[in-house]
């Protein structure tokens, strides 16, 4: 795929100190990505191993200076997956033996108009906490709420961004927001993100300017590494998406038989790593590898 240049829009956001590997923050320099353009790809990997999703979250919140923000795509052919592979809340994809697995309805295009999901949750994290609203393209066979409860214990798990000591999060449903997580069709997040110069093909995720697109693809199929454990891709999604929006790049496999990083684009090959989709492990360490030009 081939992206467009195009000047990137820029958002606050909070800066979020990571690892010392982790890329600086506050820059308003963008990484290029296909000849210079500022994207992110997510990629998932091929053979997974289920990484459970199970639900820890972790309270902690950090104050975070603004930081500026350019457009980054995910590209690749796979769904980033929720909080499974390693996640917190127990979350089961098998199809019980007397029914075979309805397939999802993946329309091309929509509306380009979204619900918003109403309510709110608590703050996770330490510090000054990033508001976000989760909304899904009108016409979709998915409840805003649903998706926004996934989307709550992704960011609230102890593996997530919030093991940083520094990251917080709180979804609203109303007021001013520092970014938003959109689901939508294929069409749709080409749209947008193609206003930032991203060229998704119809097939991946991007995170440009204070929002994050999720192709509905990506969320409904997974890749076929996270086939058998479509949640946990939605995790991967998740926090790769957010990881590219706190300042993080990519990155890629430390070694072989090590957790494949969260910031790793992992629709192209596991390299050797071993599927995960959080950012940190149990003990509270940082899954990283050698940066990504």
């Amino acid at each position: 795929m081939t992206a467009h240049r195009a000047t990137p829009s820029r958002t606050r956001r909070r800066r979020s100190g990571g690892p010392a590997h982790a890329p600086a923050r506050g820059r308003k320099g963008t990484r290029t990505l296909w000849g210079g353009l500022t994207a992110v790809v997510l990629l998932g990997a091929t053979g997974f191993a289920a990484v459970g999703w199970t639900s820890g979250a972790g309270a902690g919140s950090d104050t975070g200076s603004g930081r500026e923000r350019g457009a980054v795509a995910d590209a690749g052919t796979g769904t980033d997956a929720g909080p499974s592979a390693t996640p917190s809340a127990t979350a089961s994809t098998e199809p019980s033996a007397s029914a075979s697995p309805k397939r999802p309805v993946i329309p091309a295009s929509g509306p380009g108009t979204f619900t918003t999901a109403p309510g709110g949750s608590a703050k996770v994290g330490t510090g000054t906490a990033l508001r976000y609203r989760v909304e899904v393209e009108d016409g979709l066979e998915l409840s805003a709420a649903d998706v926004a409860e996934q989307v709550e214990r992704v960011l609230a798990d102890r593996r997530g961004w919030t093991a940083d000591g520094r990251s917080a999060f709180r979804r609203v449903s109303g007021g001013t927001a520092d970014f938003v997580v959109r689901v939508a069709t294929p069409a749709t997040v080409d749209k947008i993100c193609g206003q930032h110069g991203l060229d998704t093909g119809g097939e991946v995720n991007c995170n440009v300017g204070d929002h994050v697109m999720v192709n509905l693809k990506r969320w409904e199929l997974a890749t076929p590494v996270y086939a058998d454990d479509v949640p946990a891709y939605r995790a991967l999604i998740i926090n790769h998406e957010v990881g590219h929006f706190l300042g993080h790049g990519h990155v890629t496999c430390p070694g072989p038989g090590k957790p494949a990083p969260a910031m790793m684009q992992q629709i192209k090959g596991m390299k050797g790593c071993e599927p995960n989709v959080w950012p940190y492990d149990e003990d509270g360490t940082y899954l990283t590898g050698p940066a990504v030009p």
